[in-house]
């Protein structure tokens, strides 16, 4: 391996580690300007060190430090040494963050509705940031990886599962009202999390089985400049045979492909897949005539 190579290897992975604390911090400021000065709380090894401090009076950041500790254990074991690397980084610097701002002045206060959601919108985009960039800032999210490949179920509904307890722990604390504000609060965290970790550019694979293959292909190129595949595919009843067309968007485009298929022919067989990634091949746009 050259030393440019290398050279360009470790700086993405300082790079890395950067936006992982970068997202550490803003998920700090939201937890101690937005979300806790207003008795609302975050989920996971967050709430529940929420929780505890509200109890023993010991500073936030030692408890999600402490608490956080057997979590890692489990993500280096299960997940990897990079991922638990940049966890430890994350989550040492949402403890050092909450410290380190515990006494600046929130910057919201009294409406719990607009707390709710600009708390969950800040610490969503915090923690979004860090997991897109390989490092969790909260353990039970890793709790819930290993769980997943154990159970029958999927990462995300143990993470809700997981997380339906903290706020029951948290209601103990912040009655009610509060749980149910931290909910929603986490809720809106858990969807934002998931834009910024997947991207806007989310991308969506079409396949449509059509009467007119060859223009439906030409007029994609010529309208969205995105490239098409053909699959022949055999009717399993009619013998008869289609030429089924795969073609991968982003999801901004997707009005766009139903409005060029509907024009074609408003009687295409149409399916349409969330890609998780696009990766290499030419995944790029022709330009558009």
């Amino acid at each position: 391996m050259g030393s440019g190579k290398k050279q360009s290897v470790v700086l993405r992975k300082v790079l890395r580690a950067l936006a992982v604390i970068i997202g550490a911090f803003i998920t700090a400021y939201g937890l101690e300007a937005v979300l806790i000065p207003n008795n609302v709380s975050d989920g996971g090894v967050t709430g529940l060190s929420i929780v505890g401090s509200e109890l023993i009076d010991l500073p936030l950041g030692l408890l999600i430090a402490v608490l956080n500790v057997p979590f890692i254990f489990l993500g280096y074991k299960q997940i990897g040494k990079s991922f638990a690397i940049n966890s430890v980084l994350g989550i040492a610097s949402l403890a050092i963050g909450t410290i380190a701002m515990h006494h600046i002045k929130p910057i919201l206060e009294g409406d719990t509705l607009l707390v709710t959601v600009v708390g969950g919108i800040i610490i969503g985009f915090g923690m979004g940031l860090a997991l897109r960039n390989g490092g969790a800032l909260d353990g039970i999210d890793m709790l819930a990886v290993l769980l997943s490949r154990k159970l029958p179920f999927g990462t995300s509904d143990l993470i809700l599962f997981l997380n339906a307890f903290v706020f029951i722990v948290v209601s103990t604390v912040f009655g009610l009202q509060g749980a149910i504000m931290s909910g929603i609060a986490y809720y809106i965290a858990s969807k934002v999390i998931h834009i910024v970790e997947e991207g806007l550019s989310g991308a969506k694979t079409f396949k449509i089985i059509s009467k007119y293959p060859e223009t439906m292909v030409e007029t994609i190129r010529d309208r969205l400049g995105r490239g098409a595949t053909y699959n022949v595919v055999e009717g399993g009843y009619s013998n008869e045979q289609f030429k089924e067309i795969t073609c991968v968007i982003n999801r901004l485009e997707e009005s766009k492909m139903k409005e060029i298929i509907y024009e074609i022919d408003p009687s295409a067989f149409v399916m349409v897949y969330d890609v998780a990634e696009v990766k290499g091949g030419n995944f790029k746009k022709h330009d558009i005539h």
